[in-house]
């Protein structure tokens, strides 16, 4: 039997917020990682969806290190070059005018409700209202946590914050009724693809018919890309498979391979409203977290690790579908696009996760039953294979 993750604990002295798993890592390349014991594993969910690159990678190494021996941290009272030149290329690449940075994912969505809370304001609505998604993750601060769609992790820390209406996920019409009857709606905040809750790929009108009523409303249009950007689901960012542009949108995760970093960036008519001591962050987009972003990005796209993602989705997927043809008691469904991949199990996916991990892959839950993959871009032909390989083995380990 598999040992209940705390029963391996390593000190009593780290809050119990986790379940850590018994592994320890003690280092990595490219798509593998070494635990404590030597044992090497396929990592095939990249610290979930983070280090895109794959682990040390050389161009990283070399920018971390130069970067380091010339400054680390400045404050945001001064200017920052290498801030200023990631800021330029994350606008240059998606779209967007301007761009806020932070240290993670949630606090970008939290600069992206304080940013429609406050143009809402600016507009005369007394209480701004963000119409946000079941089963949607943003985050663990109580913003982004009220705006989250999961009862279980909000469960505890009532009272929620107010100021959130919700919908379901891939419901336009729902959606429209609530623009419909409240008027103080300021915003719509939606994953292209939500990742948390069990990769939910949209229908392809949804979020083309989204911005339609944004756009007729007046409503501002929030895209949280902290999963499925920075090339991962075969684009760039992924609403570009919808052929729409958001007003709002959030970065962190890959952005910068797993040293902290998250951005928010916004239109310069949404912008604008952010004034000096309207917003800010300590360690948000120092040198040493934008040096690392843009030797991620510039690896990003003249490698073209998009593209790379698209195709080896296709060989990702294709893999896994036979395993489903093999397994069609275990597999319900194979969804995802790019390198986001989710199987819906029926046995227990915690089982499949550890059985997985006992052969040497690392995998991810997601939603109520899901197992997800997200490999670093990196990965080759040869990877997938031994991830299907091992996949197949663990699901009939645990076949019911």
């Amino acid at each position: 039997m598999t040992p209940h993750p705390t029963e391996t604990a390593a000190t009593p002295h780290l809050m119990d917020t986790y379940g850590r798993l018994p592994v320890a890592f003690t280092r990595g390349e490219g798509v593998w990682l070494w635990d404590t014991a030597g044992k090497r594993y396929l990592d095939g969910f990249s610290g979930i969806a983070v280090t895109g690159l794959g682990h040390a990678h050389p161009r990283l190494i070399q920018a971390i290190a130069e970067q380091a021996g010339r400054i680390i941290h400045a404050s945001n009272w001064y200017r920052i070059p290498e801030q200023e030149r990631l800021a330029d290329l994350l606008c240059e690449l998606s779209g967007m005018d301007n761009v806020f940075f932070c240290n993670s994912g949630c606090e970008a969505n939290e600069a992206a409700i304080k940013l429609a809370r406050l143009y809402g304001h600016h507009k005369g609505l007394e209480q701004p209202t963000i119409v946000v998604m079941e089963k949607a993750f943003h985050g663990r601060t109580m913003a982004t946590l009220s705006a989250t769609g999961n009862r279980k992790v909000q469960a505890g820390f009532e009272p929620l914050l107010t100021g959130f209406a919700r919908v379901p996920y891939n419901d336009l019409q729902a959606l429209e009724q609530v623009a419909a009857s409240n008027k103080s709606v300021v915003a719509v905040l939606v994953e292209p693809i939500q990742g948390e809750g069990g990769i939910n790929l949209p229908d392809d009108g949804y979020l083309p018919g989204m911005r339609k009523l944004c756009d007729e409303a007046g409503i501002l249009l929030i895209f949280d890309e902290i999963q499925t950007g920075m090339g991962r689901t075969g684009k760039l960012w992924a609403y570009e498979h919808s052929g729409v542009a958001p007003d709002i949108m959030t970065v962190a995760k890959a952005l910068a391979n797993g040293v902290p970093i998250g951005a928010t960036l916004a239109t310069d008519d949404v912008a604008k409203v952010f004034t000096p001591g309207t917003h800010g962050s300590t360690f948000g987009g120092n040198p040493l977290a934008t040096a690392v972003g843009l030797t991620v990005f510039s690896t990003l796209i003249e490698d073209k690790l998009a593209e790379r993602a698209e195709r080896m989705g296709k060989v990702l997927v294709q893999g896994l579908e036979a395993i489903r043809a093999k397994h069609p008691k275990a597999v319900k469904e194979i969804r995802g696009r790019g390198l986001l991949v989710g199987l819906d199990l029926v046995p227990p996916v915690a089982d499949a996760v550890a059985a997985c991990r006992e052969r040497g892959l690392l995998v991810l839950t997601a939603g109520d039953n899901t197992l997800r993959l997200a490999p670093p871009l990196i990965v080759l032909d040869k990877d997938v294979a031994e991830a299907c390989a091992i996949i197949d083995a663990a699901l009939a380990s645990v076949a019911i």
